[in-house]
Parts: C-alpha cells; sequence; structure tokens
C-alpha cells in the first residue's frame, strides 16, 4: 500500500511517498540539492554534508536531506504539513561551511585535471565556494592507488565520498576497495594493493564528483568543449546498452553510458567504455583482391566487379556476422536470396527456431529481473555475456531473489545454487513439482552456450517447459548484437549453416569472423576489421564500423534501438548497406532502396515491429519443438570476455585486460 504524505518544501506543498527521502522530495518540486555522496542507485553513505537543508520545527541545525525520509518528519502543531527550507540563511551558511572544509586540502590541479570542465566539485564551489582560504596549514597529500590499466587515481583530490567503495561493493560485486583511518588520516584505498578485478570497474569513473579517479587511456587527451558527442548504441554485447560516443575530428575519444533504465540504467560495461581504440587498429581502408595466393590493394569498381562476376550463375551463401545492423542484414538477405542462395546468422550454431519469436527473444523484459523472487540460469555466464545484466541480477538477488544455476560453476559475484553442470541437472528440475517456484514471480534465462549443441533444440524446448509449468517469464540471452535483428527479418536458412553453406561455391562473409570457413569456396569479406574473415576472403569490401554508420540494432529483449553515426569510416570504406546496393546494381539485380530512408521504409513495410523504437513488443508464447536430450556438461558461450569480437581483437587495451585476466586465474605458484 502506499504512503502518501504532504510536504511544504520552500512554501510548495507536494505529496509523495513517505518512505521517499528529502533529497528525493526535492527533486520531485524541481528543486536541485548539491550533493556528493549520494547516488540514487547507490546506498545512503550520508557523509559529504553537502545536502543540508533546514526542517522547521526540527533540530536548531540543518539535516541530511540524503538520510531523512519524508514520514520521519513531524506535522506542524495544527497538523499542517511538515516546513523544508532548502534556500534559508542557515542552509546558505552550512553549504558554504562544508564546501569550504572540502577545500582546504583540495589540491590546486583544475588546470591540469581531467574531470575539469564537467567536475562536480567546481561547479558546486561556484554555486557555494568563497574567493579565498582561511586556511594556512600545508595541504594533506596521499600515495596514488594502482588500480589496473583502465582507472588512473589522483587520491589527493579525493573528497572520501565513498561512491567507488560502494559502487564495486553493491553493484560490480567486488571487495577490493575500501576506506581505512579516521579524521583527516582517512583515506579509500584497495585491499593490499589489488588491482581491481571486475569487469564493471570503469563506471567509477562517471561516479566520482571530482578528478580524484579518471579514465587512464583517455589521460591527457581532450578537453570535453572539444568533443563531438553523439548518442548511440553498444554492440559489445546483446544488451542494447545506451551510450554516448565522444569524437574529436574523426577519432573516437571515449565512450560513456546513458541512463536507459529498462535497459543499462546508466551503467556499462569494460570492453563498451574502453574498445574504442580498437577503432583505429586493423582497419581495412580499401578493397583487396587474391592474386596467386596474396591480397593487393584495388578500387571499388574493380572488387565490385570480381565479386559479380564470381557470384553470378553459381550456388552463394551469406553469412551475418555479429555486429551487423539490421539493415545490412536486411540487403544481405534481399541479395543473396535474389541470387537463389541461403542467408544465415546463427553463425555460432544455435539452434534458434525460426518464426518463433518467443523462442528466440522470450516474454521476459530486462526491467523484470528487478521484481523476480526465483532467477533460473540455464548454459549461461551473465557476468561474461552480458555484465550489466548481471549487475540487475545481483541486485535481484542482495533484495531476497534465489538464483539457481545449471550450467559451468563460476564466480558470478552473488550466491546461486548450483544444481548441476549437466543436461541431467535440467531433466531433473523438470521433473520437480515446482511447489515453491509456483508461488514467486520467477525468470527462466537460457544462454547460447546451452544451445549451440546438437540438442539445443531440445534444451530450448526444456527451458521454455520449465518457464511454461512454473507461470514464469521466459528470456533469452543472446551474445551476439546483431542476431534478434537478423531473425527478425528472417536472415536464416532452415537447418542452420551446415544446410546454408552445403555445396555453396560462393560465401558472402558479413563480418562473421567467428566461422571457420573450410577450403574451396569462393569467399569475399565486407567487414571492418583485417581480422579471421579477412585472411580467408579472397575479396575484401571495407566497411563500416558501428560508429561509423546508422544502425538499427533489436538488443537480447527486443527492442529496437537506433546507433547514430559519430564519425566516417577511413579511407575508402563505405556503410554497410551501400556496399551491398552498388554491388545489387553490379549484379544486375538491383535492389529495391537507394538511400538508407528508403531501405527503413521497406524493412518496417514488411516488419512492422521493427519501427517501433525503444518498444518492447509482446510475443505470443509458442513452446518450440525439440528432440531428447543429449549427454554431457553445457558450456558457455564466452570464454574470453574481452576478444568476443574484431574490434576487441584490435584492442591493445583488451588484450592487456584479457592477460591480466588469465593470471588471476593462474595457480599461485612458491613464495607468491
Amino acid at each position: 500500500m502506499s504512503d502518501l504524505r504532504k510536504i511544504n518544501i520552500d512554501g510548495q506543498v507536494i505529496e509523495v511517498e513517505g518512505a521517499m527521502t528529502l533529497i528525493q522530495a526535492c527533486e520531485v518540486a524541481g528543486i536541485e540539492i548539491p550533493r556528493f555522496c549520494y547516488h540514487e542507485r547507490l546506498s545512503i553513505a550520508g557523509n559529504c554534508r553537502m545536502c543540508l537543508v533546514e526542517v522547521v520545527g526540527g533540530p536548531p541545525k540543518p539535516t541530511a536531506s540524503c538520510a531523512m525520509q519524508v514520514k520521519d518528519l513531524r506535522p506542524g502543531k495544527d497538523g499542517e504539513p511538515p516546513v523544508v527550507k532548502t534556500n534559508s540563511p542557515m542552509v546558505k551558511k552550512a553549504r558554504e561551511g562544508v564546501m569550504e572544509f572540502l577545500l582546504i586540502n583540495h589540491p590546486l590541479d583544475c588546470p591540469i585535471c581531467d574531470q575539469g570542465g564537467e567536475c562536480d566539485l567546481q561547479d558546486q564551489a561556484m554555486a557555494y565556494g568563497v574567493d579565498f582560504s582561511r586556511f594556512r596549514e600545508p595541504k594533506r597529500a596521499t600515495e596514488d592507488l594502482n588500480l589496473g590499466p583502465l582507472v588512473e587515481t589522483h587520491m589527493t583530490r579525493c573528497i572520501s565520498c565513498t561512491r567507488c567503495v560502494r559502487f564495486t561493493t553493491e553493484v560490480a560485486g567486488i571487495h577490493q576497495m575500501g576506506q581505512t583511518g579516521r579524521g583527516e588520516d582517512a583515506e579509500i584505498t584497495s585491499y593490499l594493493g589489488e588491482t581491481l578485478s571486475s569487469n564493471m570497474q570503469g563506471n567509477i569513473i562517471d561516479l566520482c564528483p571530482v578528478g580524484a579517479l579518471v579514465s587512464k587511456p583517455y589521460s591527457f587527451t581532450a578537453r570535453p568543449w572539444e568533443l563531438s558527442k553523439t548518442e548511440s548504441i553498444d554492440v559489445m554485447d546483446a544488451l542494447g546498452s545506451n551510450i554516448r560516443v565522444d569524437t574529436k575530428g574523426r577519432d573516437v575519444m571515449r565512450i560513456l553510458p546513458r541512463n536507459h533504465d529498462g535497459v543499462n540504467e546508466e551503467w556499462i560495461n569494460d570492453k563498451t567504455r574502453f574498445v574504442f581504440d580498437g577503432l583505429r587498429r586493423q582497419r581495412l581502408d580499401t578493397p583487396y583482391i587474391r592474386e596467386n595466393g596474396k591480397l593487393r590493394k584495388a578500387d571499388w569498381p574493380e572488387a565490385l566487379a570480381k565479386v559479380a562476376s564470381a557470384m553470378k550463375g553459381r550456388k552463394v551463401a551469406g553469412l551475418v556476422g555479429d555486429l551487423a545492423p539490421v539493415e545490412a542484414a536486411f540487403a544481405l538477405k534481399q541479395l543473396i536470396e535474389g541470387q537463389g542462395g541461403h542467408v544465415e546468422c546463427r553463425t555460432d550454431g544455435a539452434k534458434l527456431p525460426i518464426g518463433n519469436r518467443s523462442g528466440y527473444v522470450g516474454t521476459a523484459t530486462i526491467a523484470d529481473i528487478d521484481q523476480a523472487t526465483m532467477i533460473q540460469l540455464i548454459g549461461t555466464n551473465p557476468r561474461a555475456e552480458a555484465p550489466v545484466l548481471n549487475s540487475r541480477i545481483r541486485r535481484a538477488w542482495s533484495r531476497g531473489a534465489d538464483i539457481g544455476l545449471i550450467g559451468e560453476a563460476v564466480d558470478l559475484t552473488y550466491d546461486a545454487y548450483h544444481m548441476g553442470s549437466d543436461r541431467a541437472a535440467l531433466s531433473k528440475v523438470l521433473d520437480n513439482k515446482f511447489s515453491k517456484v509456483l508461488e514467486q514471480e520467477s525468470l527462466v534465462i537460457v544462454g547460447q552456450g546451452a544451445l549451440t549443441g546438437d540438442d539445443g533444440a531440445a534444451v530450448l524446448s526444456k527451458a521454455m517447459t520449465l518457464a511454461e509449468r512454473t507461470k514464469s517469464r521466459f528470456l533469452v540471452l543472446h551474445t551476439a548484437a546483431s542476431r534478434v535483428g537478423a531473425m527478425d527479418v528472417g536472415a536464416v536458412t532452415e537447418g542452420g549453416m551446415e544446410v546454408a553453406l552445403d555445396g555453396a561455391e560462393v560465401i558472402f562473409n558479413m563480418g562473421a569472423d567467428e566461422v571457420d570457413i573450410a577450403p574451396g569456396a569462393f569467399v569475399i569479406y565486407q567487414g571492418s576489421h583485417g581480422d579471421r574473415g579477412a585472411h580467408r576472403a579472397d575479396v575484401i569490401l571495407p566497411a563500416a564500423a558501428y560508429t561509423e554508420e546508422n544502425g538499427l540494432f533489436v538488443n537480447t529483449e527486443g527492442r529496437p534501438q537506433l546507433a547514430l553515426r559519430a564519425s566516417f569510416p577511413p579511407g575508402q570504406a563505405k556503410e554497410n548497406w551501400a556496399i551491398l546496393r552498388a554491388l545489387s546494381a553490379e549484379l544486375g539485380a538491383t535492389l529495391s532502396f537507394d538511400s538508407l530512408a528508403q531501405l527503413r521504409r521497406k524493412l518496417i513495410e514488411m516488419h512492422p515491429h521493427l519501427g517501433k523504437i525503444d518498444v518492447v513488443a509482446e510475443n505470443d508464447w509458442t513452446l518450440a519443438e525439440g528432440g531428447d536430450l543429449g549427454d554431457g556438461d553445457f558450456t558457455n558461450a564466452v570464454t574470453d570476455f574481452y576478444l568476443s569480437n574484431p574490434i576487441a581483437r584490435a584492442s591493445t587495451l583488451m588484450a592487456e585486460l584479457s592477460a591480466n585476466a588469465k593470471m588471476r586465474v593462474m595457480d599461485k605458484i612458491a613464495a607468491e
């Protein structure tokens, strides 16, 4: 039941939930309260004291608005709503005093600090600071921490807001940061000087209200006002995190999260945030043709003519890679099927059902995790496959949800009851009576690792049966950003990869770098990086990366989202759909669109739900068909989180992080 209370804030009477804190009530009233330690998604610390307000009739001193609830206020003597003042002389003097204390030991680093221009302390000092200092004592200095290759520390700037400690503990699920000492000796430190072992650690850079924690790769490269900011969508996993790409000229300088409560809230994983150096390295910027076993540079007319002559009159197949936008998959399907060939997007061999959206997407949204009281994971490690989604599961667990895991026993950052590693464990769970689960709001999440075996269809059928019997919501956790969109437009072949490639003389590989193509076929590779696919190719067509073209991506819950172009492709590289349109003209089978707008119009005409941006369509429940379960353990789809796609494999930073992660799990030798 709701507990609505009236409260008078600066003469404005509003009605809010009694459980709300005063700082939240002020936001409802449209009044901004300064803060350093308070954050909506973290526990309340109440230690910076910047959010002080005056409670009339309360204690004769200011009150921390982040730590007092509306229901704790006493009404007036005649029952009128309690009165809170946010701009009284008492409040102004208190905030100025707090700011003066914060600046006692803060160094004069603003001209060289990477946080300059987007620093909370600078902003609040403008409003509440004084233009002189009364303190003549020496400033305190502390040693910097080594947190690893991602986060650079300048701990003398730290104001002990403890946001980083609370985030790493509560959201990321690691316990390596904490605060020691008291008074002037208090400092944030890491346990025994350890580096951070989380793939979510970059978020503490955004959380830090001062310049104590800054991005090491971005350090001293640009100022915020020099950057062009573009809102886009991440493709490093299938979650579809909302991001902002900051560019300087043609170069991507940094990638930051955007808030979207239904998808990633305001977090992104470290691969999403730091992969941008991979956008500059190993790029394909001109067409290539293989002659006498060696690739040579060519121009577009020659390369397209070579591809057209190779495809005409021969059996062709098309592969859709993990990073391709929906428009590219749609155009490739039309081009290849127009030549009598087959197209396939399930390049990892996942047995996802064709045409049954409840079988390859599910019926749950990502936000349903928040309300779940029982979550059953099957053949997945969300910590590696979708770290931001994993932090949601951790939050549900911290609120009391039970987590069950069938698959590899891995550290998920929360306690999960390991029911077994093999198919027999899934059968055993199915044979139970579900007395506990039936009473709860439950969720079944199945990963790609469970669906890629020979019995993948049977595993999916059993997982859906489990969801049906327990009245649970069902979610398929994908690992490829392009997969759901490509499935939606029908870029699939009955029978999967084997049927699509069977007897194919020409294979058009659009960014599928995780596939080993057997010798014999003529291979055309269209992609952005010189990865495995380009090494096998007979003709290379250079394409734009995800930050260099406008594209539509459908995330793992079936939500269409728009990624916008932040910069331009290097050299002669072109947008994916434009290459396919030009090739169709060379083949004499011109596709029926001349622009991206026309392509999208045709796409939405055939698949109307893709035109509803940021809307999760409800899928009709249809139980997937499947045979008998096989034997053996489930294996997870992602073995190396940092090197899962060609952009990440081109990044020197991702290579370093991957090596560090491997070192952590190696057995310690003597004297260590």
